[in-house]
């Protein structure tokens, strides 16, 4: 699915873009190049066909090469979908043949979206009726892929007195204020930053979905569908790390290798045949799961490839690769909806013992 090429420029930038050495706004245009984002997508909207589970696998093996790239992907082929489920068959002409080409990125502002879908906070962005659109005010105080050269990010917004509605905000938009980068401990070139709105005039012409409440679950599952080929990509490569030194009287590991192994095949599965099916739309209690289940895998293979690999793996001259997942595996219990929120959520379904 990725071709030579863009594998080899993940893994020679890799480090450098997790670090922040590298400039991010290059990164974008380098997976559109290799046509990755256009898996999941009909030709006749300009993708190579497939469904949301192709943008997952695509997803996956560029995380396998670098987290930061992987990340930025997600944001970007998150916001092609939620276009792709619009209903507003005139934003989505405008917008998708640029975004499919890398040439503007697209940011999901939906992660407090999601937690306001299941009660954990309020939305962030707040709208007053004016004429035929909306004055905004609020914040997104987390947001991926907000390219300094140009973005359109997704936002779910409070209309009170009536239902929340989600919408485009591109980046020159009057009133929108894109912060610094945020100061992260690794994927420094993914373009996140904040967002503040004040009094930014929006008209009807940006609406992504008019009622939010009935939009977001019809979602959720390819936003945390998508979001799991990070897990799962980092769990691939951490795997293959640790297969490729079981030689050397560590042997006794292979069992443990074979256990996390099987575990992440069938994870990917069950992710696969529930988006392929459409079994996550009756509830989301079993995509929880998986997303759980499959960071919780990441991170065992990660110290697996770290037992495996011996106190080389501390030496900064042959750990720069070890180092660089070890802080991934830190990101991604904590990427919205974090692990903590998730388990919070299956205890509300009696799914998780108090």
């Amino acid at each position: 699915m990725l071709d030579h090429s863009l594998r080899q420029w993940l893994d020679t930038q890799a480090d450098a873009l997790d670090r922040g050495l590298l400039d991010g706004e290059t990164l974008l245009s380098q997976l559109a190049a290799a046509d990755v984002l256009r898996h999941g997508v009909a030709p006749q909207l300009g993708g190579v066909g497939g469904d949301v589970t192709d943008g997952v696998e695509a997803i996956a093996q560029v995380a396998s090469h670098s987290l930061t790239a992987a990340f930025v992907f997600w944001g970007q082929r998150a916001f092609i979908e939620y276009l792709l489920q619009s209903d507003n068959v005139g934003l989505r002409e405008r917008l998708l043949g640029d975004l499919l080409s890398g040439r503007k990125a697209g940011a999901t502002g939906l992660s407090n979206a999601m937690k306001f879908l299941s009660g954990i906070e309020q939305l962030g962005v707040v709208a007053q009726a004016r004429g035929d659109g909306w004055r905004l005010d609020g914040q997104l105080p987390w947001v991926t892929n907000l390219r300094k050269s140009g973005f359109t990010v997704a936002a779910a917004i409070d209309l009170p007195g009536a239902q929340p509605f989600v919408a485009a905000l591109p980046n020159d938009l009057p009133g929108l204020v894109r912060s610094d980068d945020l100061q992260l401990l690794g994927l420094q070139s993914s373009n996140t930053a904040a967002i503040r709105i004040d009094g930014a005039a929006l008209g009807r012409e940006w609406l992504i979905a008019a009622d939010a409440r009935s939009y977001l679950p019809r979602v959720r599952p390819a936003f945390l569908g998508l979001q799991c080929g990070l897990s799962i990509g980092l769990a691939r490569r951490a795997l293959a790390e640790a297969k490729a030194r079981l030689g050397d009287g560590r042997s006794v590991l292979e069992g443990e290798w074979q256990t996390l192994n099987d575990e992440l095949k069938g994870l990917e599965r069950a992710l696969r045949d529930g988006l392929k099916h459409g079994h996550f739309a009756a509830g989301p209690v079993p995509l929880f799961k998986i997303r759980i289940g499959l960071a919780q895998v990441a991170a065992e293979a990660v110290q697996l490839e770290l037992q495996a690999s011996g106190g080389k793996a501390y030496l900064q001259a042959h750990g720069s690769g070890f180092a660089r997942r070890l802080r991934e595996s830190a990101f991604v219990p904590v990427v919205t909806p974090s692990l903590v929120q998730l388990r919070s959520e299956l205890r509300k379904h009696g799914e998780l013992a108090a």
